[in-house]
């Protein structure tokens, strides 16, 4: 059976999320090490570090992923922003390695008008450097997150990602997270055990199955195509709870994180209520 999860706020100590995540009887975690939204954020103490391994300890079989900040853009042309991303990509992995947590997913970033092929060959050179800064290879895999291709965001294509994996001089150091919402709205349809195996087969056929290791499951808002990356909860979204059971039932994804990045309250009720609704879809 798939790893069903959350993304989980860290509020309160970077431990805490543990607790969160067991508070809707989860399998699978991914949280942000510090705050995504500053450069220069506050990063967790020796303390926290150690509190957070040994709550790992605690609970060895759940899969832990963290996402990246999101001011993070590796194809940006702009040497400032480019040189600040490579930074703290770098920094980003040495917080996961400290932390032992094992992926560490990433936004291909945005070519801000000045094209694919070129936004896709600077990613791949910043993102080399930033790995290569770290060195953390035997510890952290970085996850390319499918994207939406929303304005000028790369990875909205099978071969986009492929094309970064091959270029890489870190490829074994490289794996895929598959954002149902955003591959939906890039043009992927797995709404149909036809359309499913369609996808899926492009996927193995272009990346490989073997890279692809972990997912995010999220309902998408606007339609097959859009572009537009727009969350909503599993089932109510034009995604449909009939595309969510044709992945979760794949058994080549039967040990597979999976976790939700649906909107939430405090109480976490909905992330309770869309586990429950994809626990249900399981045959």
């Amino acid at each position: 059976m798939p790893r069903f999860g959350a993304h989980m706020s860290i509020s309160g100590g970077i431990a805490l999320a543990f607790d969160r995540l067991a508070e809707v009887e989860g399998e699978a975690l991914q949280i942000f090490t510090a705050n995504q939204r500053q450069w220069q954020p506050k990063t967790p103490s020796p303390a926290e570090i150690e509190d957070f391994k040994g709550r790992r300890c605690q609970t060895p079989k759940i899969p832990v992923a963290s996402h990246d900040s999101y001011l993070i853009n590796l194809a940006s042309s702009k040497e400032e922003t480019a040189s600040k991303s490579i930074k703290a990509f770098a920094d980003e992995l040495r917080r996961c390695a400290a932390l032992t947590i094992e992926y560490l997913v990433i936004h291909p970033g945005s070519h801000l008008g000045e094209g694919v092929k070129a936004g896709l060959k600077r990613f791949t050179a910043n993102l080399d450097q930033a790995i290569s800064q770290a060195d953390t290879s035997r510890q952290v895999m970085v996850l390319l997150e499918t994207t939406a291709g929303q304005g000028t965001n790369l990875g909205a294509s099978f071969e986009e990602l492929a094309a970064i994996i091959a270029a890489s001089a870190h490829p074994k150091q490289l794996g895929v997270c598959y954002d149902t919402c955003h591959t939906f709205a890039a043009g992927y349809d797995i709404r149909t055990p036809k359309a499913y195996a369609k996808t899926m087969g492009e996927f193995d056929r272009v990346i490989g199955l073997e890279h692809l290791k972990f997912f995010h499951l999220n309902d998408a808002s606007k339609g097959l195509g859009s572009r537009i990356d727009r969350h909503t909860h599993i089932g109510q979204g034009e995604i449909t709870v009939e595309g969510f059971r044709n992945l979760i039932n794949d058994p080549r994804f039967s040990n597979h994180p999976m976790v939700l990045e649906t909107p939430k309250s405090d109480d976490l009720h909905e992330d309770r209520e869309n586990l429950k609704v994809l626990r249900s879809l399981l045959k």
